[in-house]
């Protein structure tokens, strides 16, 4: 029997070809899919995302070198690990935040980036890797991706939406996602900029039975992050009894990821979020279980690695001023993200040292037009789990 091409079933049988010549075509750039060019330049990718490529940042002569062409293993004993979350949300933070710790690095090429993100991020993990790669063609990095299901449980309503986030305690698994011969990390937010060798902070020791460093902030109102439910109980208010806690922001931390594991702290964690869902203990998302367990038992650094709080509280949001003392890290915790009130013109002094760090580079309404046709010849979408999701426009910039 012969179909007509008006017949429907012709028609249901010629789409069914046509996806199954889709299926067939190569997958390019961990992601992107490409239907009518089968290259696409990683200017063109950066620039349809718009990011420009990063310098190309290398050692110095003192620093130790891998040899050229060598790939550089996260087990390498030489390497300075540093964890970060990454999430489309804000992957103008991440990015500007890389490009600070290696601007000012003496040793770029021994800098060796983990970062986190989770698998129903709007952007795939496959994207948000070959964004990097794009951005940064020689960083040494490893994505991971964190199942949202092992904390989504645990986690309780917080002051605010964005705190509830599960990527805001893949902290808290940094032992178990993280190669095994990693027993050392910098674990930074993605809200914040290096001025300062991120050499000197590695360095920083974890002395006796201490697991993680962090500026501590002890003339801080310590009662305030937990409830009057908290310190009415006789029972749970005992856990600081013998300790003499101070407030430290989780946004910064030097973790002994040896000690972590042998001391079994994610439990201890999860432990304080299992009662939280209980009691209601505190109010303010992933960092009272910390205090809970570290508070009292910090290795302390100094506050110039975290002069924190440049993003107001978590309401308003309003700008702050820096704290005394020389600065070595600047971190926009709380509401106002410096990104955010640049591109709305209503930036806080502050928010100026963010921007020279900051590789997105907003479009213009004629290279907006531009670029939008290039991206219709270019057939572009992205590939998510092997759906395909076209490029949809957020906050001023493509994800």
């Amino acid at each position: 029997m012969v179909l007509s091409r008006f017949d429907p079933r012709f028609r249901l049988i010629e789409n069914v070809g046509f996806l199954l010549i889709l299926l067939c075509l190569p997958l390019i750039c961990l992601g992107i899919r490409s239907f009518r060019n089968s290259e696409v330049s990683e200017s063109e990718f950066n620039s349809l995302f718009g990011f420009s490529e990063a310098p190309d940042y290398r050692n110095g002569v003192e620093c130790s070198s891998t040899a050229e062409g060598q790939a550089v293993m996260s087990c390498d004993p030489s390497l300075i690990h540093v964890a970060m979350t990454l999430d489309s949300e804000y992957l103008r933070g991440s990015v500007a935040a890389v490009h600070s710790v290696l601007l000012h690095a003496s040793c770029p090429e021994q800098v060796f980036f983990h970062f986190i993100a989770t698998e129903f991020d709007p952007s795939s993990p496959r994207v948000l890797t070959g964004l990097i790669r794009s951005i940064f063609p020689s960083l040494n990095f490893k994505v991971y991706i964190f199942r949202e299901h092992t904390v989504i449980n645990l986690i309780s309503s917080s002051i605010r939406i964005a705190l509830e986030n599960p990527l805001n305690y893949a902290r808290n698994y940094l032992g178990d996602i993280l190669d095994p011969c990693v027993n050392r990390v910098i674990y930074l937010d993605s809200d914040l900029v290096l001025v300062d060798d991120i050499q000197k902070l590695w360095n920083t020791p974890i002395s006796g039975s201490k697991v993680i460093g962090a500026p501590e902030y002890c003339h801080a109102n310590f009662t305030k992050y937990f409830t009057d439910t908290f310190w009415s109980d006789p029972v749970l208010s005992r856990v600081f009894g013998s300790r003499n806690p101070c407030y430290f922001n989780t946004g910064v931390m030097v973790m002994d990821l040896e000690k972590w594991r042998k001391g079994n702290y994610r439990k201890k964690i999860e432990n304080w979020m299992e009662l939280q869902k209980k009691k209601r203990i505190y109010e303010l998302g992933s960092l009272p279980p910390f205090l809970l367990v570290f508070g009292g038992n910090v290795e302390p650094i100094d506050h110039r690695w975290n002069q924190h709080g440049l993003g107001g509280d978590n309401v308003k949001g309003s700008c702050r001023a820096l704290h005394p003392g020389p600065v070595s890290l600047l971190h926009w915790s709380g509401k106002g993200k410096p990104w955010a009130r640049l591109d709305e013109n209503k930036p806080c002094p502050l928010d100026h040292l963010w921007k020279p760090y900051d590789l997105y580079k907003p479009y213009q309404q004629g290279k907006l037009k531009v670029q939008t046709q290039k991206k219709q010849s270019l057939g572009l979408s992205l590939s998510s789990g092997g759906r395909s999701t076209k490029l949809i426009e957020l906050s001023g910039y493509f994800i």
